[in-house]
């Protein structure tokens, strides 16, 4: 995984030194082992409120290690498109991409 992020730091890098032409923001992570059980179980999301979406709670990938998110309110972006977090197996691997708006990628 060391090497993986590594050549992902460069490649932000080189981006950013030819002049920031292009640097995506939204990164996908490999780890070796799954999530633990979550953290809290929620069995309805609460009501949606005016100008916002709901994320619900989730473990993140940050330094090889799972971090957990808890649930939030994320204020909307006008003509923008949120898409969520993916934590999923492939494999003997786990891969997470963090949510982000479209203008992040």
């Amino acid at each position: 995984m060391q090497i993986r992020n590594a050549a992902i730091a460069g490649g932000l890098a080189l981006a950013f030194a030819a002049g920031g032409a292009y640097a995506a923001k939204t990164v996908e992570i490999e780890i070796g082992s799954a999530p633990p059980a979550p953290v809290v179980v929620e069995t309805t999301p609460p009501p949606p409120r005016a100008g916002f979406i709901y994320e619900p709670g989730h473990y993140a990938v940050e330094n090889e290690r799972y971090i957990w998110v808890e649930p939030r309110y994320l204020r909307e972006r006008e003509g923008h498109r949120w898409t969520p977090y993916v934590l999923e197996r492939r494999g003997e691997r786990w891969h997470y991409r963090a949510g982000h708006w479209d203008d992040d990628d």
